[in-house]
């Protein structure tokens, strides 16, 4: 089972998590986590198994929905420790890049 972090935990871990933002690539553009890396959800399940995934993963969508999909996939596929943003951006009030 894949956990999920408040906009908080992120917030304050974002040093020390590799973000995947699944959102498409212009949302992305208009804004995302510091950090965060683009993986349009429509090319997560090509990536997946390919990628070198850091220890620790965050997944981050629009609601914190599909993120939780993609983030079972990513701990399906690799030996990080996996979650998703709860609540997506939608909840997040913290900086942009």
């Amino acid at each position: 089972m894949v956990d999920e972090l408040s906009t908080e935990e992120v917030r304050g871990r974002l040093d020390d998590l590799q973000v995947v933002d699944i959102r498409d690539p212009d949302a992305y553009a208009d804004g995302h986590l510091p950090g965060a890396e683009n993986v349009p959800l429509d090319e997560i399940e090509g990536a997946v198994e390919t990628r070198d995934w850091d220890d620790e993963v965050v997944v981050a969508c629009y609601i914190g929905e599909s993120s939780v999909q993609a983030a079972r996939l990513i701990d399906h596929y690799s030996d990080a420790d996996v979650a998703s943003m709860a609540g997506g951006y939608e909840a997040w009030d913290g900086p942009l890049e």
